[in-house]
């Protein structure tokens, strides 16, 4: 009897077809690489703090207003909410006003705990903004940091928005 036939001895392994274990490597390349940039431009709030202050970036908070009275906004932060009532455009129109129409200018932009912040950091990206930073650990922190807040940067009342 030989192998592979009844009787039970082994079969014999069957050999990985070659192109397989390429295309999984090739899809773990580019996975790799997807979270790497998927991370480029992302920015510390400590460290968004001290560049604005040095005048090197400006903070954008894209939250609401109603968050914008509870929690304050970062010190010197223009405040642009990506919940524009133009939709996706008017924030990217909205943003542009902020910063005089100069795409290049360095920006941070912020939310509350990093998912609209992403959203928006990648909008403005696609809109042709070329410089824009996501203080991803946002306001009030999660699994990115501690946020603006615990962290005791520097905020400014907006009773006002």
């Amino acid at each position: 009897m030989t192998t592979g036939q009844l009787g039970g001895a082994k079969a014999p392994r069957r050999r990985r077809a070659p192109m397989a274990g390429f295309i999984l490597l090739i899809g773990t390349l580019a996975l790799a690489t997807f979270a790497a940039a998927g991370e480029a431009g992302v920015i510390a709030a400590d460290a968004a703090a001290r560049r604005a202050a040095a005048g090197e970036i400006l903070v954008i908070d894209v939250r609401s207003p109603g968050e914008w009275r509870q929690t304050g906004v970062p010190k010197g932060a223009r405040r642009v909410t990506i919940h524009d009532p133009g939709g996706l455009p008017g924030f990217v129109e909205a943003v542009k006003v902020a910063l005089g129409g100069d795409l290049k200018r360095p920006i941070a932009v912020i939310c509350a705990t990093g998912n609209r912040s992403t959203l928006a950091q990648r909008i403005l990206a696609e809109a042709g903004f070329t410089r824009v930073l996501n203080i991803k650990e946002g306001m009030l922190g999660g699994p990115y940091g501690p946020g603006w807040l615990k962290r005791g940067l520097p905020v400014e009342s907006c009773g006002a928005c």
